[in-house]
């Protein structure tokens, strides 16, 4: 959960995206076995991303809600299902991207499209291809190593510490 303790400040980007698939000269939303996924990543903070059966506003807000505190400001692109997030108490602002516009001053949504980029190429130059099964396992993995990125502790020694012994 991203929530912070004092919010009124805290910026965060929020933005959706698709996963694996087959290419069959279609690209985007219209590729056949793509895999919805959501995301929210507080500016100079952690990331969390999820997948999901669909990217409808019934499923997209119960994920903001749950996960980023009410006074919070969202950055967005103009995708319609957060035409209405401001009922829940967010200030809300979006990029117009159909518009070719990708920063206008703090309004952008680049720090989520980064990790985005960050999991596509890690999973097709890595694992080469994931199935939906396990796609959240590797989302975990890719969030995991955004959020620990500038720690002093080296990455290694964060996995073993995490590791249980029974």
């Amino acid at each position: 959960m991203l929530k912070p303790a004092l919010s009124s400040q805290v910026r965060f980007e929020v933005d959706e995206t698709y996963i694996g698939g087959v290419r069959h000269g279609k690209r985007g939303r219209g590729a056949e076995g793509k895999v919805a996924v959501v995301g929210v990543v507080q500016r100079r903070g952690k990331v969390m991303a999820t997948a999901v059966s669909n990217v409808k506003r019934s499923t997209l807000v119960p994920f903001i809600t749950k996960n980023v505190a009410s006074d919070a400001v969202l950055y967005t692109d103009e995708f319609p299902s957060y035409d209405h997030i401001t009922r829940f108490g967010y200030r809300h602002k979006r990029i117009q991207h159909s518009a070719k516009v990708y920063v206008s001053g703090q309004v952008h949504v680049n720090n989520i499209e980064n990790f985005w980029s960050l999991v596509k190429r890690g999973i097709s130059g890595v694992y080469h291809a994931v199935s939906p099964k396990y796609l959240q396992s590797y989302l975990n993995e890719y969030a995991f190593r955004y959020n620990h990125r500038n720690d002093e502790t080296p990455m290694f020694e964060l996995f073993l510490n995490r590791i249980q012994v029974s």
